[in-house]
């Protein structure tokens, strides 16, 4: 989707993404929670499976994830990955610390602090989001399709986030979008995570530090 750095990649499990090899943070608080899912706090194991699963949509599948650091120096537009319909964006206003690797490292649920964007919907294999984070003094990200959204406020409550649904009467899935199609930018250099269904067998093309190009494959089945 971009150009950038891998930070990590691989089965999302237990609830849990991997921010930078050996740190995590929950995938529920990255997304924000189903309209329909309850708070559970009794039980947050089994509330976070569950969170998981609803996410789902083919028991021969599993969640992915891959997490794509964009250096200010790179190319700072984004793309789309593949062909997959988009039906719903959710804004998390947040801080705006630094996501360099070296701070990753020593944050747990960094990504989870900061400002980002989280474009959701379905590819063939069932749920694909992008994620883009906002990086130090980098707030203002953009989404073409998105002429609504407003990123980069000083004010917001923690935790607070802005649903909106790009399914419409033309669009009764979303809008549909194609491998490699503009989605949006940065300011400067920033972070891309991709969360996505697929089936078990999918293979993932990457090592852990290395550098892609807009345009390579991030794996196949």
């Amino acid at each position: 989707p971009s150009d950038g750095k891998i930070l990590s990649f691989g089965q999302v499990k237990n609830c849990e993404v991997e921010q930078v090899k050996g740190i995590t943070y929950s995938l529920q608080s990255f997304l924000g929670p189903h309209a329909n899912h309850d708070n559970c706090q009794n039980d947050p194991t089994s509330c976070c499976e569950s969170f998981q699963k609803q996410l789902v949509t083919k028991d021969s599948n599993e969640l992915f994830h891959c997490v794509i650091y964009l250096a200010p120096g790179d190319y700072h537009c984004f793309h789309s990955p593949t062909d997959w319909k988009v039906s719903h964006r959710r804004h998390f206003p947040g801080a705006l610390m630094s996501v360099n690797p070296g701070v990753a490292r020593w944050i747990k649920e960094l990504f989870c602090h900061n400002e980002r964007v989280v474009l959701s919907g379905y590819w063939k294999h069932g749920f694909f989001s992008l994620t883009a984070v906002g990086a130090q003094n980098v707030g203002s990200i953009r989404i073409y399709c998105d002429q609504k959204l407003q990123t980069n406020s000083p004010r917001y409550s923690k935790g607070s986030f802005n649903d909106f649904s790009f399914v419409t009467s033309k669009d009764h899935e979303g809008i549909p979008m194609r491998k490699g199609e503009h989605l949006g930018e940065f300011n400067l250099g920033s972070t891309i995570v991709l969360i996505f269904e697929a089936p078990k067998d999918f293979n993932f093309y990457l090592k852990p530090g290395q550098k892609i190009r807009f345009g390579e494959a991030l794996g196949s089945l």
